[in-house]
C-alpha cells in the first residue's frame, strides 16, 4: 500500500528520501555451515589436492627443455599418451582454477558481472556453486550474480576502488528519489536541517565524528546500525541523516538519502554519542592516521560552524557533477522534472496525497485499493473487458444468439461491482497510450537510422517524464529522447512524448511490467532482459497477489502485440483474461520439458535468421519476424534440481526474449540473478539491489472478482451466450411522460431544465449525462474520476453532487431526483430519461411486448424509435471532455439497437412488398450503423425486390468501393452472386 504523505509547499521540487528500513539477514542455519564447510573441503581438495598428486605421480606439465622439433620425430608411445593425458588434467585444473578467482572476486566485490572463463561453462558452474556455498554464510548466493546496483554504472565506474564500488548497492530503484535543487532550495532545506539537529550535537566542544567502515565479509554498514551501536536505538538514524544530508564528504560525492552510505565517509555524530575509538573527534584520536584526521577536521568545517556555509550553497547542480572527486564510484541521479501544470494528464495517475483516498474518503464504499493504485493495470484490465464485452454483443448480433440476449452487458454485483469501478476510477489510458507511442517512436527512430534497439532493464515514470535503465551504454540516443544522468539513462520529457504518433512497428518491450511505486515513481521490469531468473519470496498468499497483478498486467496491457506468458502453479482461472497469451501448466515437469523445446527453437531460429538477439529482430528490415517474448511466472517453489535446470535454461534467456520470475517460500534459489521479498505489509524488498517499493498486487478476492467479470462477459459463456439483463424500460405511453427528457443521441439537448449559469454548466451536463448511461448506479468516486481525470478532493466532488441535486430539483412528492441508494452509489430517478432510454423500451415493446401480438402497434413503435435516431451519440460533446466514454460500450450498443430497428422495420414493411419504405428505413439506419454488414444485405435484398438491375448494379458498385482493399465480406459477396450473378463485369464496366 503506498505511503501516504502530507502535502508540503515543496513537495514537487524537494528531494524525498526513503525511510531506511534494517535490512533482514536470514538466520544461517546448521546446514549452511555443513555446506560451508563441505564446499570448503572441495575446493581445498580440487585446489590444493589434484595438483600435489598430479606433481607426485605424473610430474609437473611443463618439460624439462623445450624441442619441439624432438618431440614430434618421437614415436606414439603408451607414455606419450599418458603425458598428454596429464597435461590435459593439468589444464582442465588451471581453468577450474582460473573459474574459482573470477567467481571469488566477483563474489567478494559485489560489482559487475563474473566474467566468462573461456571454454569452462560446467567448471564455472561447479565453481560458482562452491564458492556460493563456501560465502553463504555470509550472504545469499543470489548476491554473487548482476544486481540493480550496476544498472546505473558504466564501464569506468566498474574500474574504480572494490571497496567503495561494493558499498554503492542501492542502483536504480534508489536513485530516482534524488532530485537535483536549485540553489535556493538547497539553503532553504539545509536550513530547516539545521533548526531541527539535537542541540547536544551542535555545541562545538561536544561534537564526535565517526568514519564509515570497510565492508567486513558481506556485511555493509547502515546508519541504522550505527545509530543502535553508538546512540543506542536504531531509530535515531534520522538524527544522524540529518546532521550529513548534502555535506560534501571526502570522495567528493554528498549523503543524499539515508539508506546510501559508502566507506570513508565521514558522519557527525549526536553529542551523546558513545562507543570508544569508533566514534572518533578530530582533535583527540591519536590512534587515527594523519590523513583521516586531516579529512574529518576539513569535514568538520562543512557542518554549522562553517561560515556562510558554502558548499551548501552551490546547489544541486554541482552535486550532480561532485561524484568524481577522490576516485570514488558514484552514478549521477536522474533529474526530477517538475511536476506538470493542472492542464495536462500525466504518465501516471495523481500522487496519492493529491485526490481522496479509501482511508480519507467516506464514500469510498471498501472499493478495492490495489487497483486504486494501479493505474495501468487497472486500465489494461478495463480495455480487455470492454473488448470482450463487445465481442459478446457483436456475437449475438450477428450470429442471432438466444433473441439478441447480448443487447445489454450483464450488470455485474458485489465484489465484482467494486472491482469495476476501482477499475473505472485506477485506470489511466492516457498513460499508457503514451508509453506505447514513446517505445514504439523510440523502435522506429532506431530502425530509420540502421541501429539496433538497446537492451532495456527497467522503466520508470515520474513527473511526466520516461526514462529508460539501458543495460549498458548505447550512444546517444534519437530526438526527441535525451541522455539521462549517464550513458545508461534514456529519457524523454512528457511534451516530447505527445508529440508522438501512431507508427506502424513492432512493440519493442512488450516484456515491461509495474512492479510498484516508490514517492512518485512507478517502476517497470523488463522480465525478458533480465539476465536470468527473478526469485520472489515471502508468505504464500503475498506472492500469489504480485504473481496475479504481472501475469493480469502482461496478458492486458496496451504496449504490447503478441506475447505468451506461461502459469504454473497458479492462475489457471486467469486464462479468462486474455486466452490467446495466457497458458496454463500443471507442474513443473510439463514447463522444464516446454522450456528446453522453447529455447532451443529460439536459438535456432536467431542464429538461421543472423540475429544476436530477438530486439535485433524487432526492428529494422527483419521487424516482419516480430519476436514474441515468453514469460514463465512459476509460483511453485522448484526442487533443487529443478531449480539448477531452470537456471541453465535462463543463463542465455535474456536474448532469447525469455523471462522467468519464480516464486520460493526460504528465500534462497540456486540461480536467480535478482531476489526480491514481499512482506505482509504489502512492501517490495530486495536491499542488495537496492529496491523498496509500495508493491502492486492483486489479492485473491480481486483475482476472483477480475475473473468473474470477464467470464460473465464472454461471448460463449453459458449455453446461450452472455447472460441477460433487462435493460431500463420507462413508460412510453402518454402517462409516462418525464419530469426531465435529455437528448443523448445526436446533439446533446435538455428539455425540463433550466440551463445552469457560468461556467459549471458544461461539467453538470457531463455528470447527468453519465448518470444517464448508467440506470444501475455511480459510485461517486467513479463519478469524479471520469469529471477529473487527474484527480479531485472530497469537497469539490461533494460541491458538485450538490449543485447537481439542486438542478436536477425534486419530484412532486419531495423526493429528490439525483439520490443514493443502499450501496452508496448515485442513482436518478425515474422522472429523468434519455431518448436512449425511449430507444431501448420502444424497441424492446416492438420485439417483445405488445407489438408481438399486433402488427400496427409494431409498425408504430419501430417508426417512432428510428425517428429519435438524429446521430451518434453526443454528437456536439466538446473537445478534452467525454474522455470516460472510452471505457464504455455504448458506441457498440447504439449502432447494434439502431441497426436491430432498422432491420425490424424492413422487415415489416417487406411482409407488405413495400420495398420502397424497406430501402428507407435500412438507409436511416446506416447513417448510424454504416458498417453493419447486415443492414447492406438487406439493403441488397430489398433494391432486388424492385426489379431494377441498374438501382441494383449501382448499389453493388457503391459497395464494392466502401470496402476499399479489403473488398466485401464473404456473405455479401455470395448474396450479390445469387441476386445479380453478372454484377462483377457490370461493376468493372461502371467504373
Amino acid at each position: 500500500m503506498p505511503r501516504r504523505r502530507s502535502p508540503s509547499p515543496s513537495s514537487s521540487t524537494a528531494p524525498r528520501n526513503r525511510t531506511p528500513q534494517p535490512v533482514r539477514v536470514r538466520q544461517r542455519t546448521f546446514g549452511d555451515f555443513v555446506k560451508a564447510f563441505l564446499a570448503f573441503v572441495a575446493l581445498a581438495v580440487l585446489l590444493v589436492g589434484v595438483p600435489a598428486a598430479l606433481a607426485m605421480t605424473a610430474g609437473w606439465p611443463f618439460p624439462e627443455t623445450f624441442e619441439p622439433m624432438e618431440w614430434l620425430r618421437q614415436d606414439i608411445s603408451v607414455s606419450t599418451f599418458l603425458g598428454i593425458l596429464t597435461f590435459v588434467v593439468w589444464l582442465a585444473w588451471a581453468q577450474f582454477t582460473a573459474c574459482v578467482l573470477v567467481e571469488m572476486k566477483a563474489a567478494l566485490s559485489g560489482v559487475g558481472v563474473p566474467g566468462r572463463v573461456p571454454g569452462a561453462g560446467p567448471s564455472q558452474l561447479l565453481a560458482r556453486q562452491l564458492v556460493a556455498a563456501l560465502l553463504l554464510v555470509g550472504a545469499t548466493a543470489a548476491s554473487f550474480t548482476p544486481s540493480l546496483a550496476q544498472l546505473g554504472q558504466t564501464y569506468d565506474d566498474n574500474q574504480r576502488p572494490t571497496v567503495a564500488a561494493a558499498q554503492q548497492t542501492p542502483g536504480l530503484f534508489a536513485q530516482q528519489q534524488e532530485q537535483a535543487a536549485g540553489a535556493a532550495a538547497a539553503v532553504a532545506e539545509q536550513a530547516s536541517h539545521t533548526e531541527a539537529t539535537p542541540a547536544a550535537a551542535k555545541k562545538q566542544g561536544d561534537t564526535k565524528f565517526y568514519r564509515i567502515q570497510p565492508p567486513e565479509g558481506r556485511h555493509h554498514d547502515s546508519l541504522w546500525e550505527i545509530a543502535e551501536r553508538h546512540l543506542g536505538d536504531g531509530r535515531r538514524y534520522k538524527e544522524i541523516f540529518e546532521l550529513n544530508k548534502d555535506r560534501v564528504q571526502p570522495d567528493g560525492s554528498r549523503l543524499s538519502e539515508a539508506s546510501l552510505i559508502r566507506p570513508g565517509w565521514i558522519m557527525e555524530m549526536p553529542g551523546d554519542a558513545r562507543g570508544g575509538d569508533l566514534v572518533e573527534m578530530p582533535d583527540d584520536a591519536p590512534e587515527v592516521s594523519p590523513e583521516v584526521r586531516q579529512q574529518i577536521s576539513d569535514y568538520a568545517r562543512t557542518g554549522d560552524g562553517a561560515s556562510g556555509g558554502g558548499d551548501q550553497a552551490q546547489g544541486g547542480d554541482q552535486a550532480q557533477d561532485s561524484g568524481s572527486g577522490g576516485g570514488a564510484a558514484h552514478v549521477d541521479l536522474p533529474r526530477q522534472r517538475p511536476a506538470p501544470e493542472t492542464g495536462h494528464a500525466d504518465l501516471r495517475r495523481p500522487a496519492p496525497d493529491q485526490v481522496a483516498t479509501p482511508g480519507q474518503d467516506s464514500s469510498s464504499f471498501g472499493l478495492p485499493e490495489a487497483l486504486l493504485t494501479a493505474p495501468l493495470l487497472a486500465a489494461g484490465l478495463l480495455g480487455a473487458l470492454g473488448h470482450r464485452r463487445r465481442q459478446a454483443l457483436w456475437q449475438s448480433a450477428f450470429a442471432g444468439i438466444g433473441g439478441r440476449r447480448g443487447m445489454e452487458p450483464p450488470t455485474p454485483t458485489g465484489d465484482a461491482l467494486d472491482v469495476q469501478d476501482a477499475l473505472l476510477v485506477g485506470a489511466d489510458p492516457e498513460g499508457v497510450r503514451l508509453l506505447d507511442r514513446s517505445l514504439r517512436g523510440l523502435a522506429a527512430s532506431l530502425a530509420a537510422e540502421s541501429r539496433p534497439l538497446p537492451t532495456v532493464y527497467a522503466a520508470w515514470m515520474s513527473n511526466g517524464d520516461l526514462h529508460l535503465q539501458l543495460a549498458q551504454p548505447s550512444g546517444k540516443p534519437p530526438s526527441p529522447w535525451q541522455l539521462g544522468q549517464d550513458q545508461t539513462f534514456w529519457m524523454l520529457a512528457r511534451a516530447d512524448a505527445e508529440a508522438y504518433e501512431d507508427v506502424d512497428t513492432a512493440a519493442p518491450y512488450p516484456g515491461l511490467v509495474s512492479l510498484g511505486t516508490m514517492d512518485d515513481s512507478r517502476l517497470l521490469l523488463n522480465l525478458e532482459s533480465v539476465p536470468g531468473i527473478v526469485s520472489l519470496s515471502g508468505r504464500e498468499e503475498d506472492r500469489a497477489a504480485v504473481f496475479a497483478s504481472v501475469a493480469a498486467e502482461l496478458a492486458t496491457n496496451g504496449w504490447s502485440d503478441r506475447m505468451t506468458i506461461t502459469l504454473v502453479g497458479f492462475g489457471e482461472d486467469l486464462t479468462a483474461l486474455a486466452p490467446s497469451r495466457l497458458r496454463h501448466l500443471d507442474g513443473i515437469e510439463a514447463l522444464i520439458e516446454t522450456m528446453e523445446a522453447e529455447t532451443r527453437q529460439r536459438r535456432g531460429a536467431l542464429g538461421a535468421a543472423g540475429h544476436d538477439s530477438v530486439l535485433t529482430g524487432r526492428t529494422g528490415p527483419a521487424r516482419h519476424t516480430r519476436w514474441a517474448p515468453h514469460l514463465v511466472l512459476l509460483a511453485a517453489e522448484p526442487s533443487p534440481e529443478d531449480a539448477m535446470t531452470l537456471a541453465e535454461l535462463a543463463a542465455d534467456a535474456g536474448r532469447l526474449g525469455i523471462g522467468y520470475l519464480v516464486g520460493t517460500g526460504s528465500g534462497d534459489l540456486p540461480g536467480a540473478a535478482w531476489e526480491m521479498e514481499i512482506t505482509a505489509e504489502g512492501r517490495l524488498l530486495a536491499p542488495l539491489l537496492g529496491l523498496e517499493l509500495d508493491a502492486q498486487l492483486l489479492p485473491a478476492a480481486q483475482q476472483r472478482a477480475v475473473v468473474e467479470l470477464f467470464t460473465d462477459a464472454d461471448p460463449e459463456h453459458g449455453p446461450d451466450g452472455p447472460g441477460t439483463t433487462p435493460p431500463f424500460l420507462v413508460d412510453i405511453s402518454e402517462q409516462g411522460r418525464p419530469a426531465v427528457y435529455a437528448r443523448l443521441v445526436g446533439s446533446y439537448e435538455i428539455i425540463g431544465l433550466e440551463t445552469p449559469d457560468g461556467e459549471r454548466s458544461a461539467l453538470l451536463h457531463e455528470a447527468l449525462a453519465l448518470l444517464l448511461l448508467h440506470r444501475e448506479g455511480v459510485h461517486p468516486r467513479v463519478l469524479s474520476s471520469a469529471l477529473w481525470p487527474r484527480g479531485v478532493t472530497d469537497d469539490v466532488r461533494e460541491a458538485l453532487l450538490d449543485r447537481l441535486r439542486d438542478w436536477l430539483g425534486t419530484d412532486p412528492d419531495g423526493t429528490p431526483r439525483l439520490r443514493t441508494d443502499d450501496a452508496g452509489r448515485l442513482t436518478l430517478a425515474k422522472s429523468v430519461v434519455s431518448d436512449l432510454d425511449v430507444l431501448r423500451s420502444l424497441y424492446h415493446e416492438a420485439t417483445q411486448g405488445k407489438g408481438v401480438d399486433s402488427r400496427a402497434v409494431r409498425g408504430r413503435l419501430l417508426t417512432d424509435a428510428l425517428v429519435l435516431v438524429r446521430g451518434p451519440l453526443l454528437a456536439d460533446r466538446p473537445e478534452g471532455r467525454y474522455r470516460w466514454l472510452t471505457h464504455e460500450i455504448v458506441d457498440a450498443q447504439l449502432p447494434l439497437l439502431v441497426a436491430d430497428t432498422g432491420l425490424a422495420l424492413a422487415e415489416f414493411h417487406m411482409e407488405k412488398n413495400r420495398a420502397e419504405k424497406a430501402i428507407e428505413a435500412l438507409n436511416a439506419a446506416l447513417r448510424t450503423a454504416p458498417a453493419d454488414e447486415r443492414l447492406w444485405n438487406e439493403l441488397l435484398r430489398a433494391t432486388h425486390a424492385l426489379d431494377d438491375p441498374e438501382r441494383l448494379t449501382a448499389l453493388a458498385s457503391d459497395l464494392v468501393t466502401r470496402s476499399g482493399a479489403r473488398g466485401l465480406p464473404p456473405r455479401t459477396e455470395a448474396l450479390l452472386d445469387e441476386l445479380l450473378p453478372t454484377w462483377r463485369d457490370a461493376v468493372a464496366a461502371a467504373g
